[in-house]
């Protein structure tokens, strides 16, 4: 079976060489990113393997079922890039890695944090540039503030239970509640109304859905307290940025730190130093002091490269033997009416 594998970097194609050792499929590993335009690669091949940035439309489809294509097999748990109607109609499957290593995802949230709070990015250059002083470096500490977690999946789950550990109040908001969680006496759920008033730092770990875009807007940044804090390790467009550029601006918000953008398809996983941004929007959240972000990078780990190479492969295994996925990990057109 050979697999078109887009938008390849060396981090994946190390990991996926190493795990393919145990199947032996054909890999074609690609540069360039999934869309349209370049479906036509994919020429001879029954798998595609793509990535967050990957843009699978109609129009990609259409080409990739007219070459013979049957199998969308995504490396992430994210899947609001792929037309799940057209795949569907096309009769291609789509699937996912629905949980790689959220310990990784959750312990880059509270790295996220923890920089931001004390300032650490910042006295990092300070220092390297000889200035040791401490003005403008001033933090807050984390014990008996009250964090907001929106999304209570795994990563959720974990980061709430890691913010509990600093000694922090957790409120927690999901369409489910996990019994398991709110058995934490530092832990309950609230809606996010609630959560928008009280918290003095909101972190995402939602899916994009349409009932979840720009779910971080105008109006519940109005209802936030002044000086909270938002961190995104989820998908970039739970946030309106437009609405978090007015809030860093009229010090509403007092810190952000990002590790995804609405529109990083552009940007992120690729080395523009020697070229022009052309995103003022992007450029604008670079220029904030108080503003951090790195280039999805949360998942990044070792162990989380390893699952993702692993599970990607078993999902096409399966395929390959008898023409279906175990169903979790199965991504269909139902996914878009969740809340």
């Amino acid at each position: 079976m050979r697999i078109s594998f887009f938008d390849t970097h060396r981090f994946d194609q190390k990991a996926f060489t190493k795990a393919n050792a145990q199947f032996g499929f054909e890999i074609n590993y690609l540069e360039t990113r999934l869309n349209e335009k370049t479906a036509s690669l994919a020429q001879n091949s029954t798998v595609v393997c793509i990535f967050v940035n990957d843009h699978v439309n109609e129009k990609c489809i259409k080409t990739l079922a007219q070459l013979g294509v049957k199998l969308i097999a995504l490396r992430s748990a994210g899947f609001n890039n792929v037309d799940l109607k057209a795949a569907t109609n096309a009769g291609i499957l789509v699937v996912r890695v629905p949980a790689y290593s959220p310990h990784a995802v959750a312990e880059f949230a509270t790295g996220m944090l923890l920089t931001l709070s004390r300032n650490i990015h910042r006295a990092y250059y300070r220092v390297r540039e000889l200035n040791f002083s401490l003005d403008g470096l001033v933090g807050m500490n984390l014990y008996q503030k009250k964090i907001g977690v929106l999304g209570t999946g795994k990563i959720g789950q974990i980061f709430a239970e890691i913010m509990a550990a600093f000694g922090c109040i957790v409120l927690v908001c999901d369409q489910v509640e996990d019994r398991n969680l709110i058995k934490n006496p530092n832990i309950k759920y609230a809606d996010l109304n609630s959560i928008c008033r009280e918290a003095d730092v909101i972190s995402l770990h939602l899916p994009l859905t349409p009932q979840t875009h720009h779910i971080i807007n105008q109006e519940k940044i109005a209802l936030m307290k002044n000086g909270v804090i938002i961190i995104n390790t989820g998908r970039g467009a739970l946030i309106d940025s437009k609405a978090l550029i007015a809030g860093l601006k009229s010090e509403k918000i007092g810190g952000a730190a990002l590790d995804v953008y609405e529109e990083e398809e552009n940007i992120f996983f690729q080395d523009l130093s020697n070229k022009i941004l052309q995103d003022d929007q992007f450029a604008r959240l670079l220029s904030f002091p108080n503003v951090l972000i790195t280039s999805h990078q949360a998942f990044l780990t070792k162990e989380s490269l390893e699952i993702i190479a692993m599970t990607t492969l078993k999902n096409i295994g399966q395929f390959k033997k008898n023409g279906k996925v175990d169903q979790e990990r199965v991504v269909s057109v139902n996914y878009l009416q969740t809340p």
